[in-house]
């Protein structure tokens, strides 16, 4: 149960940014809906306190980092194991948005000083949120891959939203700044999986 928690808490701080070109460009940009857990596929009797939201630079290049990393992960599993074309194609849009996001990341802070390394390794919940969606093939990942996804770009919005607001680094809140209307085309695009 505790493991629950901890994975409704960050429910899936994963998703940094995506690619700009990958995205349909009518999408409606702007989502400010905050994600209350509800049909995301997990139980909801078990609300924990959200997790804190980066506010140091380093913090956030680790949380962007680990979401790129979880994106592809998790959109790999989706593509090889999900059978709905429609998932399998926002899986492939993740899959290249989240490698082109990694790259635009290190990008922004090559040179900074002192430097920044990023670190992807996933944090608990998004481990438990990977072995959730490890156990699952055909209808059933994609309904939980598309819940997932709802999830992980709501609270990608919401991290982006704070480090824009109350960041310490002036080119990660630009890089925030930019991700934020691409994340949001991305939650839209999420929710019509359901």
């Amino acid at each position: 149960m505790k493991a629950l928690a901890l994975v409704l808490a960050s429910g899936a701080l994963c998703v940094s940014a995506c690619n700009r070109s990958d995205h349909d460009a009518t999408a409606n940009q702007d989502v400010t809906v905050t994600d209350n857990g509800v049909g995301n596929g997990m139980d909801n009797g078990a609300m924990a306190a959200p997790a804190a939201l980066p506010t140091t630079a380093p913090e956030f290049v680790n949380a962007a980092a680990a979401s790129d990393r979880f994106e592809i992960e998790s959109s790999k599993l989706a593509q090889a194991s999900g059978s709905s074309a429609a998932v399998k194609s926002f899986a492939q849009q993740m899959i290249t948005g989240h490698t082109a996001s990694t790259a635009k990341l290190k990008s922004t802070i090559a040179g900074m000083s002192p430097p920044l390394v990023p670190n992807d390794a996933l944090n608990p919940e998004q481990q438990a949120l990977m072995a959730g969606l490890q156990g699952k093939t055909g209808a059933e990942l994609d309904a939980a891959y598309a819940a997932a996804q709802v999830t992980a770009h709501q609270k990608t919005l919401d991290m982006l939203n704070a480090y824009t607001a109350g960041g310490d680094n002036p080119k990660l809140v630009e890089y925030a700044k930019g991700m934020v209307p691409i994340v949001a085309a991305h939650l839209n695009l999420a929710k019509g999986l359901k």
